[in-house]
């Protein structure tokens, strides 16, 4: 038989306790003399104390893996971000000080903020959209949105030719559906035409409308990983001109693709269509089929029991 060996490396833990007790054996022979008990006792005790309060301060076991059933359970009330706004600043892509120093109309404001964006990715527009939303038509919409804050909208897709069996609704199509969801962020503060940094002054309440986001994210990757899933589209709406224009600047970002340069998650026609849910689905009273997006809208939230998804593909046929 081969002879046992065994290293002092095989005790770790008990090497540090042997060092604990050397170092502070005296300290506690003297406490335990103290406290008129035996050195034992005094440990034994320490002990005791230790596991009493150890629940205190216990780490919750992580649960490895993400749920993929769905949790959409709507919510009462659209609910902000607690970190600070994600929102790139209007005055960081307009220069408000001199739209407010030579007045321009919203017309002319409107125009600016197409050109702008029509000049990104070299001059092709290429990854942006943008609009000027009148505001009494931004108003409907976020008070629909404050209420109903996420929706799911269906994008056509073509079919696969090798699959001989026709779609839910009878056609040759099929369908990618999206997650949508609307955060509300600050009431940005009026611009001014003066622009000075050496004077400092008290600003006054702001009478604009709040600043929103709504994104737009696959719904398969949403329902894996939840808050942590890249959104493909990011609509904004910029409402610093609300007071003074009358109106609200929409600005949409499609998220790059690591695949290479120039090259984006989303389409620009799918980028359109998705933005155009939001009228279809939160400009209530505006168009024919509003009667039956408020209905879908609301049975969403207020009974998801009864959401039937397959009446979402006839609003999927949008025409650009």
């Amino acid at each position: 038989m081969l002879p046992l060996r065994i290293s002092r490396q095989s005790f770790p833990r008990l090497k540090r306790l042997s060092s604990f007790e050397a170092k502070y054996a005296q300290k506690l022979r003297k406490r335990a003399q103290e406290a008129g008990t035996t050195l034992e006792e005094l440990k034994a005790k320490i002990k005791s104390d230790q596991q009493q309060a150890g629940p205190q301060n216990a780490v919750l076991p992580k649960t490895d893996g993400l749920s993929t059933k769905p949790s959409f359970k709507p919510s009462s009330g659209a609910k902000g971000r607690k970190d600070s706004s994600p929102v790139k600043p209007l005055d960081t892509i307009l220069n408000l000080s001199r739209i407010m120093a030579t007045p321009h109309s919203a017309a002319q404001v409107s125009s600016l903020w197409t050109a702008y964006h029509l000049s990104r990715s070299g001059g092709t527009g290429r990854g942006y959209l943008s609009a000027s939303i009148p505001l009494p038509l931004y108003l409907k919409m976020e008070a629909v949105a404050q209420k109903y804050p996420s929706f799911v909208v269906a994008l056509p897709r073509p079919k696969n030719p090798s699959d001989d069996q026709l779609a839910e609704n009878g056609s040759d199509a099929a369908y990618e559906f999206y997650f949508m969801q609307w955060d509300f962020y600050d009431r940005p503060p009026v611009p001014s035409p003066e622009n000075n940094p050496f004077v400092t002054t008290t600003p006054a309440p702001s009478k604009n409308p709040q600043t929103s986001t709504v994104l737009f994210t696959p719904l398969q990757e949403y329902k894996l990983r939840g808050a942590y899933a890249t959104p493909y589209l990011v609509l904004t709406h910029y409402t610093d001109l609300a007071s003074t224009h009358g109106i609200s600047l929409l600005r949409g970002e499609i998220t790059a693709s690591s695949a290479g340069t120039d090259r984006y998650l989303l389409g620009q026609d799918d980028a359109q269509l998705l933005s155009m849910a939001i009228q279809k689905f939160y400009l209530w009273g505006e168009n024919e089929e509003s009667g039956d997006s408020e209905r879908l809208l609301r049975t969403f939230h207020d009974n998801p029991g009864e959401f039937n998804w397959k009446e979402l593909l006839k609003f999927a046929s949008w025409k650009l």
